[in-house]
């Protein structure tokens, strides 16, 4: 496969698969265990893409709580996005300062892929014996800050589908609601985490020799196809539970444990 297909797969790999519940970081593991692994940069400036689509795409609802922040909903809602960013932010530095992280091998991502499927199945099961809630209350909040750290700890435990989760566990028990502060703390999350891993590889020399024609390219594929999918995503979810995706990590997680691991 030509370089630049691969560029492009990688950032179609990306795109899809940031803001569904099934693992961009395993995803592009399981990618890089066959096409070749690609630089820190490289993978900064893709999720960067990704991360740019669903600002775009939120961009109203984030004007609309910066605009409004007087009225107290707005504000409530807005101190309580601030503190799960917080609360991954700290505790995000500590265990970058700790040098906790598991190895970035298909054993353990495919290990998370595979308990994550019955974790999903498992939350909408329970979800679905509790009454529809759209709000977001302040465990909700603490919950899914800390959720954050955890799928960034664990390779293919997959961001959005642990800070979903257990927003529904633990009372929005909505799938859009659940849905949108998952992603709305995402995006102050995500930039942080890129800023700083991007400013760090620039620090020691890390963006020497990138191509950056093929970083271009990888960006745009993955701004687009992170468009796309979370647009279907935000429609699908309106109608459907998210079993599929459920289904979809079990298959991956035990083909690499029975074929590749």
């Amino acid at each position: 496969m030509s370089d630049l297909l691969q560029v492009i797969l990688l950032g179609l790999i990306e795109g899809i698969t940031e803001f569904l519940p099934i693992s961009s970081t395993g995803h592009l593991l399981i990618a890089e265990h066959w096409l070749g692994a690609r630089s820190d940069v490289f993978n900064v400036v893709i999720q960067a893409g990704a991360i740019l689509a669903v600002t775009v795409i939120y961009r109203q609802r984030l004007w609309q709580l910066a605009g409004n922040f007087h009225k107290p909903e707005n504000r409530d809602y807005a101190l309580k996005l601030t503190a799960a960013f917080l609360i991954t932010a700290v505790l995000g530095l500590v265990v970058t300062k700790l040098g906790f992280k598991l190895p970035e091998q298909l054993g353990p991502v495919a290990w998370a892929l595979l308990i994550g499927g019955f974790w999903i199945i498992a939350a909408e099961w329970l979800a679905a014996k509790k009454p529809d809630s759209a709000q977001v209350t302040w465990t909700v909040a603490i919950a899914v800050g800390l959720a954050q750290i955890v799928a960034a700890v664990f390779p293919g435990t997959s961001r959005s589908g642990a800070t979903i989760f257990i927003a529904m566990l633990l009372g929005t028990s909505n799938r859009a609601a659940a849905t949108e502060f998952a992603f709305l703390v995402g995006i102050p999350t995500m930039y942080a985490a890129s800023g700083y891993e991007l400013l760090k590889q620039l620090k020691h020399g890390g963006a020497a020799g990138e191509n950056w024609t093929d970083l271009g390219i990888a960006f745009a594929v993955s701004t687009v196809t992170a468009f796309i999918a979370v647009k279907w995503l935000l429609h699908y979810i309106v109608s459907h539970r998210f079993t599929a995706f459920a289904v979809y990590r079990i298959v991956v997680g035990a083909a690499l444990l029975v074929f590749v691991v």
